[in-house]
This record gives structure tokens, sequence and C-alpha cells, in this order.
């Protein structure tokens, strides 16, 4: 299963994004989440893996270069994308740069550039997690991670947080 997360505060531009990809991807099991708010795709982006997150630049309550700075702490193996009608190259450069930005996708959009940026950035992202999953099983053979370890952090990377405990303040646990 692909998972997409959609940021922008413009709720038209939301849809039109998710109908132009139930549209034009050719991506079998494909879900796609919508949010208007940041803050609230940051918590989710801790609860879900996505594969690719495509942030607004100019929104109310951060902007999207900073989002996706945050993502990047959360999330480090989603590909991060930015969407802009700015086309300052200030703008450009402080995306890649800060928040380590995979493509960035002028509005409006062209559905064939939209596709084939999708398409690219899924290969990234299946690259990164290969990259890791070899990094790993040589950190078992060298002795620097156990297998147990590793297990663990393929466990989280398919469901983050699964591996959280949240304590309450009477210790309780709250699911």
């Amino acid at each position: 299963m692909r998972r997409i997360l959609l940021v922008d505060d413009e709720i038209n531009v939301l849809n039109a994004l998710v109908r132009a990809m139930r549209q034009h991807l050719q991506i079998e099991d494909l879900r796609i989440e919508t949010f208007t708010d940041p803050f609230d795709a940051l918590t989710r982006c801790s609860e879900v893996t996505f594969d690719i997150v495509i942030s607004d630049y100019q929104m109310p309550q951060m902007t999207g270069v900073e989002f996706l700075h945050a993502l990047k702490d959360v999330a480090p193996a989603t590909v991060r994308m930015i969407l802009s009608a700015s086309t300052e190259f200030e703008t450009v450069t402080a995306a890649i740069s800060e928040a380590q930005v995979f493509r960035y996708i002028p509005k409006p959009w062209q559905v064939g550039d939209l596709q084939e940026n999708i398409r690219l950035g899924l290969v990234h992202h299946d690259g990164l997690l290969e990259q890791q999953r070899l990094t790993d099983a040589l950190r078992v053979q060298a002795g620097q991670l156990s297998a147990q370890e590793q297990e663990a952090r393929l466990l989280e990377q398919d469901e983050p947080g699964l591996l959280k405990v949240h304590w309450g303040p009477n210790g309780e646990i709250i699911l």
C-alpha cells in the first residue's frame, strides 16, 4: 500500500490534487489523506507512515518549509515535496536546503509533471528504505545492532508509535 499526505490551507486545492491523483496515477492500493492544518498533519505523521508528503508553501499557521522541516524529524524516510505559486529563487532554495525537499511543484501544476514527481518520489522512498534495511543488516553483522533492535525498527517503520507506551499521570496506559 502507498500512502500520500497532502497539506494545504485551501480545501479546493486539496480536492483538485486528490482528483488529479485518483484520475491519473496508476498506483494500486493508493491511500491519500488531506489536512488543512499542518499541526494535525504532523500528529497524523507520528501515527502512520507516509511515502510522500506534499505541502503548500504559504499557510497561515506555518510555512510549508517549517512544516516539512518538522516532518523531517518525525518521519525522516518520508519524501517531502512543496507546492507553491511562488517562483522566487529564494523560496525554492530555502525549501530545498532547510527541509531537504525532494521536489518543488509549481501552482498551477501540470498533471504530467505531478505524475512524474510522484513516481520519482516513490522510487526515492523505496531507495531510502532499502538503504536503511541494508545499513541495519550490516550493523547486526558487526554486532552494533541486535536482531531484536532490527526487528523493532522494522515494526516501527511499518507502524509508527507501535512500540511507544504513553503513560497517564496515575500510571495507566493511554491508548
